[in-house]
């Protein structure tokens, strides 16, 4: 079923129709309170159902590793996603794709799309085919240098129509399986830093940045794509993320990582992506963090894809945004199903729904 919603036409108009006009709001108001911005998050966020409001949690995924395009676009359709994050593909056809999209929501009255790319400068030129190849992130030493990189990945991003980067990653080390030339380096000091330099120089861009992998995926072995991995003991990674979330990143991506032989922070054979431990409890509660958590992908991963409905622990655990569940109308449900039995829950849902409206506005995505 398809559900639309009813704001006063002159109160909220979607970015898609006013790309003319500037945005009242940007990404930097979206730390700061602003009774304008909450009476308009409060004004769009009463007008949805819990359904429409749990959508907004889901991020399905296209392009050539992606779900199908005809899939993708019954889902946005039938108002079952909160946004798209686009894999391998051409400029052109990702383009293409994300106006489609678009057009279908404004036909529908539905909500836009909130839609987003692994535009690390390593994995750059693979997501979008036949861009300028901007290096691999290991190369950048120099904050001038990440400037200049980040500045073609967010003129490359604008251009398509995306409005969120799963960048920069934070793990210290080039030698996992899993990470190689994405990292920095080994020198903590050196990642903070142009970590750093790279989400704020992509969200003064317009252009939301993402640190990851949280808690830390550098100083492990192994890949979550093939099989569980472990942090045996200490977290000798969080620490990176206290000067990131100071200075204002937006959003952080969970690792699919178990902890153990940690007093404190032992997951008890969970993920991190499904530990209301380390998402809530660390993250939330003692680093502070206020702004988007995110899951890593749910579909494939081997870390995961064993849980029985990983994208619900994920959700319980503390992330806001749910990237790319196998069966997004089934996730949807299991959702809405938990949250009639557990007050704290829907509670915690819907305050991550009420961030996610914010962050739309914010990034433009509905105007005033």
């Amino acid at each position: 079923m398809r559900y639309s919603y009813s704001i006063p036409i002159l109160f909220v108009i979607f970015s898609i129709q006013m790309r003319a006009q500037s945005p009242k709001f940007s990404l930097q108001n979206f730390y700061s309170y602003d009774a304008e911005l909450a009476y308009t998050v409060d004004s769009i966020y009463n007008t949805l159902s819990n359904t429409q409001k749990v959508a907004q949690m889901i991020i399905t995924s296209a392009g050539e590793l992606g779900k199908p395009m005809s899939t993708v676009k019954k889902l946005a359709e039938n108002n079952s996603i909160g946004g798209v994050v686009f894999l391998k593909g051409t400029k052109k056809k990702h383009t293409e794709s994300i106006q489609v999209l678009n057009t279908i929501t404004a036909n529908n009255k539905t909500l836009p799309l909130l839609f987003s790319m692994d535009a690390e400068p390593s994995l750059f030129a693979s997501r979008i085919k036949g861009a300028k190849d901007v290096g691999k992130t290991i190369d950048i030493k120099t904050e001038a240098q990440s400037d200049a990189v980040v500045n073609t990945i967010n003129t490359e991003l604008r251009e398509i129509g995306v409005h969120h980067n799963y960048a920069p990653v934070l793990d210290i080390s080039a030698h996992n399986e899993a990470i190689k030339s994405r990292s920095y380096g080994s020198n903590r000091d050196s990642v903070i830093n142009l970590a750093n330099q790279f989400i704020k120089c992509t969200q003064e861009g317009g252009i939301i940045a993402t640190a990851k992998h949280f808690p830390g995926h550098g100083l492990v072995k192994g890949d979550t794509h093939k099989q569980s991995v472990y942090i045996d003991g200490p977290l000798q990674e969080v620490d990176n993320y206290k000067k990131i979330i100071q200075d204002g990143v937006l959003s952080i991506m969970i690792a699919h990582i178990t902890i153990q032989n940690n007093k404190k922070y032992s997951t008890d054979g969970l993920p991190s992506s499904c530990s209301r431990k380390i998402i809530t409890g660390l993250l939330k509660e003692e680093m502070g963090f206020k702004g988007i958590i995110i899951s890593d992908a749910l579909n494939i991963m081997k870390a995961v894809t064993i849980l029985d409905n990983a994208p619900l622990l994920a959700s319980k655990a503390g992330c806001d945004l749910i990237l790319m569940p196998q069966n997004e109308q089934k996730t949807i449900q299991s959702i809405l199903t938990e949250m009639t039995k557990d007050p704290a829950y829907k509670k915690q849902v819907l305050q991550s729904v009420k961030k996610i409206l914010r962050l739309k506005v914010c990034a433009g995505l509905l105007q005033v």
